[in-house]
């Protein structure tokens, strides 16, 4: 039986490791899995177990009010050292470039044991854009025994970092299988948090909650909302809250008032879904959003300077547009007022995966032969 620990502790995280955790349930005939919880989003993280049918073995409270990035990261490696020498794995897992990641992959390190980091790849080249996301994603590909990218450029910046090529296997990215599995579950609009939010007319999606553009920055963006709410007053506009106090205190700040800005607590996945099949337009700040968008054939304006996710720009559904009002308002307002300029970005082609990354991570686990996506 092949040991595997398999890590995880944000939403986004949940979100992209449940079906790699599903068809590790799988193949129980040869596989002894352990799920691990790091709570870094207790309770957004909830709602993902529950969709997905996932119970973890292992929850690990380690996130306090007001913490530092190097207060989690000390406490995850308490915790996760712990974590390994009670249960030996073999393999551990984890996905994407938060603490959790950064901290799996170097307690790996620590006991020898092989770290597979899924989504493994993916660069802006600043090191704090995003912070500190781009940080761990670099500290962690390079002690990978595994690296699963999901395009051919990402494998490309690996070898270009000198990651041995044995060690890399383009295998799509996982949030299309979880893309298309919930995509296909029923979903009663009614009945849940979006039971008020317009089922007609134009609707744009935001999301943004980024820890680099806190402060001037993030205000700046909330002001080019602002702006386009009151040039497209026919046109809802959308905005599920992140729960971090920097977020929260400009957004109702700036935003509160206008009768077509619906400012929602944060949502479930299976709700967020529904609003990206819904929207006609995408403002965002978020790395799954971009991948996740191009599948309902929705535009995505991404509110950064730099992005990881090159693919959906070459592909002609996202733009970069930054984070600075006047670019925001008119790179959004050309999209709203012009329906041949939006009809360009209206491709249903997702450039990041075909919905079988997790069955091929799970063969390659296993030393099984299987077809690389490229």
């Amino acid at each position: 039986m092949l040991k595997v620990l398999a890590a995880y502790g944000t939403r986004p995280e949940s979100v992209k490791m449940a079906p790699v955790i599903r068809a590790l349930q799988a193949r129980s005939e040869a596989v002894d899995l352990t799920i691990c919880n790091t709570g870094q989003h207790r309770d957004m993280v909830a709602h993902v177990e529950k969709l997905f049918g996932i119970e973890p073995d292992i929850r690990l409270d380690v996130m306090q009010p007001n913490q530092s990035l190097a207060g989690l990261t000390s406490a995850l490696l308490t915790a996760l050292d712990r974590v390994m020498i009670d249960y030996q794995p073999d393999w551990v897992l984890a996905q994407g470039d938060t603490t959790t990641v950064l901290v799996s992959g170097l307690v790996a390190y620590y006991h020898q044991a092989r770290f597979a980091h899924v989504e493994a790849g993916l660069r802006t080249g600043d090191k704090f854009r995003p912070f500190p996301e781009e940080g761990n994603r670099r500290a962690v590909d390079p002690i990978s025994d595994a690296c699963f990218a999901p395009t051919l450029h990402s494998k490309t910046v690996l070898l270009a970092e000198n990651i041995p090529s044995e060690n890399v296997i383009v295998t799509g990215n996982t949030v299309i299988d979880a893309l298309q599995y919930v995509a296909a579950l029923p979903y009663e609009w009614s009945a849940g948090p979006l039971t008020d939010v317009p089922q007609t007319g134009r609707l744009v999606l935001i999301t943004a909650h980024r820890r680099e553009s806190f402060g001037e920055t993030f205000q700046q963006m909330c002001h080019a909302i602002v702006e386009l709410a009151q040039r497209f007053p026919e046109t809802t506009f959308v905005y599920p809250v992140h729960l971090n106090p920097n977020v929260q205190k400009p957004v109702h700040a700036i935003l509160s008032g206008y009768d077509n800005i619906w400012l929602l607590p944060p949502v479930d996945y299976q709700s967020m879904v529904q609003l990206q099949r819904r929207a006609t337009l995408i403002l965002t700040d978020s790395g799954g959003i971009q991948e996740e968008a191009p599948t309902f054939g929705v535009p995505v304006l991404v509110m950064r300077d730099a992005t990881e996710r090159s693919e959906g720009i070459a592909a002609g559904v996202a733009k970069l547009v930054g984070t600075q009002r006047e670019r925001i308002v008119s790179q959004a307002s050309a999209l709203l007022s012009d329906p041949d300029s939006l009809a360009s970005m209206q491709k249903h082609a997702n450039p990041y995966g075909d919905g079988h990354a997790s069955e091929r991570i799970v063969a390659h686990l296993l030393g099984e032969p299987f077809e690389p996506l490229a």
